[in-house]
Formats: C-alpha cells, structure tokens, sequence
C-alpha cells in the first residue's frame, strides 16, 4: 500500500466547505470521486483541517492510500483533467506510512483580505468589504495579543472538540502598498471552528466602536464567546500554507519577503 500527499488549490464560492457532507458538493467529495475514477479503488482521503463554505485555499493538503504506483506528471495531468475547474492539485509526493496530514502539520497560515475603500471592485472575488476606514496600526497592535499559546475559548463557535489551546506564532495586520487593502495574517499549529473569522470580527468591533487595542487581551482572557466580535464572513479568507517544516524558518521566510517588497 502507497500513500501520498497531495497539494491543492480550491476557490470555496461554489462548495459547502472542504469537508464531505450528506448534502451538497464539498472540495473533499469531488477529490475523492476524481481519485476513485482515476485509481479505480475505493479511495478516502484526510485532509490537514477542514474549511467551511466559501472558504479558498491556496495550498490545502491531504493524504491519502491506495495499491498503485502514481507517476506524478501523468497524475496531475489526469486528475485535474477530471475535477472542477474552480480545484487544482498542484503536487502529489509519496509519503512514509507514518505521515498524516493533520496530525503531522507542524503549522497552519489563513491570510484574510478586506477591501478597505468607498467602492468594492468587481474583481475582488476574495476580499470582504469595510467601507468606514481602518487603522490598520491600531488593528496590528490589537491582534499582537493573541501570539503566544493562550485558551482560545473566546474566539471559538459552538464544536465538539474540547481542545481549546492553540499556539499562535504570527499575527499581524498590513495595509497593501496601495492603500486599497487590510490584509491580516495569523500563523498557528492549530485553530478552533471559526476562530480565525472570530478574530477578524472582533478586530472590525474593536475599529468601529474605537475600543483601545488592549480589549482584544481583555477579550482573550475572559474565554467567554459573547464578549468577542461577529464572525465575520468568509468571503476574505483563504487557507495559505500547511506546513511539515520548521515554523521558524517559515515565519523568517516571510519576513524577507516583507523586507524585500517594502522596499521595492
């Protein structure tokens, strides 16, 4: 038996979330209907976490097993020949049986967009929309809160899982080079359901009523959901990277990256 990890894109706009469900199409049900044709097996797969309706993912990954042996070029070629337009797999590399993709994922980074001007574009498929002005400083400072390993109790909607520590490594705020845009960037090894969009919501509470940046501590430590912000919508959020590395020399990667475009 073969397993391999499979590296997708996915826009979420058409689908209700990653995960299979009874109803409806899901990201999880096309790929393993396109790997039963390929394979022709009885295929289930297992994703790094799952992702809710509208919800986008630019490097999602999954593992899955099966009996043959899978050539990468003529896979990729065949199996985005069979899938939706709107879902890719963009790699496939052939893992030790003792890899999974949830459990072995060293890292998580959700990247959320928002249109921060009097017009959204009509080619702003994934950013939300804020009209009034954000201080994206006052947004930074905020949200610097949450790095650390904290109970995440208040940013969580209603789930079985009782798991509530998350370690977050990087959060931040940044408007675009053109002013246009609020992008927040959180790196975690984990998160709970809905925190990211939890977190975002409560960032847009805190601009709009002009609390001091110190309620998203006060908010954190109170573990109480109904002091937190709305979630806010899934339109802006994208799964950017699961990771299997050294988070640091991620988070380093991205600060070069940062460095290098500041100065273009």
């Amino acid at each position: 038996m073969n397993r391999y990890l499979l590296y997708l894109e996915y826009l979420g706009k058409n689908y209700k979330g990653s995960q299979k469900q009874p109803n409806g199409k899901t990201i999880q049900g096309e790929i393993e209907k396109a790997l039963c044709t390929l394979t022709k097996q009885k295929i289930s797969t297992i994703f790094s976490g799952r992702t809710d309706a509208l919800v986008s993912a630019k490097a999602q990954t999954l593992h899955f097993d099966c009996d043959i042996e899978l050539e990468k070029n003529k896979f990729l070629n065949s199996i985005n020949g069979i899938l939706p337009s709107d879902i890719r797999v963009f790699d496939i590399v052939k893992a030790d049986k003792t890899f999974h993709a949830q459990k072995s994922a060293t890292y998580r980074h959700y990247r959320y967009k928002i249109r921060n001007d009097i017009i959204k574009s009509v080619f702003d498929v994934d950013a939300y929309h804020v009209k009034y002005f954000l201080d994206d400083k006052r947004m930074n400072s905020a949200i610097k809160y949450l790095q650390g390993e904290y109970d995440f109790s208040a940013f969580k909607s209603q789930s079985d899982n009782p798991a509530k520590v998350c370690k977050i490594y990087l959060a931040e705020v940044n408007r675009s080079l053109d002013g246009k845009y609020i992008i927040i960037d959180i790196v975690g090894n984990r998160f709970l359901y809905n925190m990211v969009r939890t977190i975002v919501g409560t960032l847009l509470m805190i601009e709009k009523d002009n609390l001091a940046p110190l309620a998203m501590d006060e908010i954190l430590k109170s573990k109480k959901r109904e002091n937190a912000g709305i979630t806010a919508s899934a339109e802006g959020l994208v799964l950017l990277k699961v990771g299997y590395d050294d988070c640091l020399d991620y988070l380093n990667k991205i600060h070069k990256e940062r460095q290098i475009n500041e100065n273009i």
